[in-house]
């Protein structure tokens, strides 16, 4: 597997913002803890973390713009490339000890995400993909380093689902309970990991069969979106359309998965 200049680049960013979450990681009764809202927090971590990917990208490739999730956005001299970052996606993950939380780095050239980097600094698992070039899993060793193919599950009813609880203050609760009891009954089971980057980057490797969540931003969303689609899969809004961050919602999964997801999602707004 070669990585072009721009991989490498992200690359060293997330490992060096990985080191970073690590240490905070092991010293969790030692952060400062502020809420940004019900059920939703930001911590030291997640900001130093952001520092450095900002630092690092930017000192490879100045003039591009940003999009992330603590800083917000910042214009960049070349109006055509923009980073895409979640420094800590699985924050509520994180702060209570749960080894499930990623960086995730997405690119956005002309408005169209080429290239996608989800990091586990943890388990030390990478995920990445450009545009026409496949996507790949990374490991702490040689043998860990492959290609990634979504699920070559044909049967629904075998299929194991990822998806997004809506937590207090947030989101339509009464409706997740009528899509969860569309699809629970079909399929094999379900699952709520914590953190929608690392949802996306395992549907990209075949251990979901799909996945669907609301109310996510950018930054969730933009590296996970190109890996599933250059691992084979299928991503869209959950009402089937292409307009994924202007919805703010996403349904993703091999072609049977997705189809059914779209079918059934569709059932519960009916």
């Amino acid at each position: 597997m070669l990585r072009s200049p721009l991989m490498n680049v992200m690359t060293a960013a997330a490992i060096k913002a990985g080191k970073s979450l690590r240490r905070d990681f092991l010293e969790l009764p030692s952060l400062t803890i502020s809420r940004k809202g019900p059920g939703d927090f930001v911590s030291e971590a997640d900001k130093r973390a952001e520092k450095i990917l900002f630092q690092e990208l930017s000192r490879a490739r100045p003039g591009y713009g940003f999009l992330m999730e603590e800083e917000g956005s910042v214009e960049g001299t070349d109006k055509t490339h923009r980073f895409i970052i979640d420094p800590l996606d699985g924050t509520t993950n994180f702060l209570h000890a749960i080894p499930q939380f990623a960086i995730s780095i997405g690119l956005e050239r002309d408005d169209e995400i080429v290239a996608g980097l989800i990091y586990n600094p943890v388990s030390e698992e990478m995920f990445i993909a450009e545009k026409g070039q496949g996507a790949f899993v990374v490991g702490a060793t040689p043998r860990d380093n492959y290609r990634l193919r979504v699920s070559p599950r044909t049967d629904f009813a075998d299929s194991v689902i990822g998806c997004g609880i809506p937590h207090a203050g947030r989101g339509d609760h009464g409706l997740f309970i009528r899509e969860l009891a569309g699809i629970m009954p079909r399929c094999s089971g379900i699952r709520r990991m914590g953190a929608a980057a690392l949802d996306l980057a395992f549907v990209a490797a075949g251990r979901m069969e799909g996945f669907w969540e609301r109310n996510l931003s950018p930054w969730d969303m933009a590296a996970g979106i190109l890996l599933v689609r250059e691992a084979g899969g299928f991503v869209t809004a959950l009402d089937g359309s292409a307009r994924i961050f202007e919805s703010r919602n996403i349904v993703a999964g091999n072609e049977v998965a997705h189809q059914s997801l779209v079918r059934l999602l569709g059932q519960a707004t009916a």
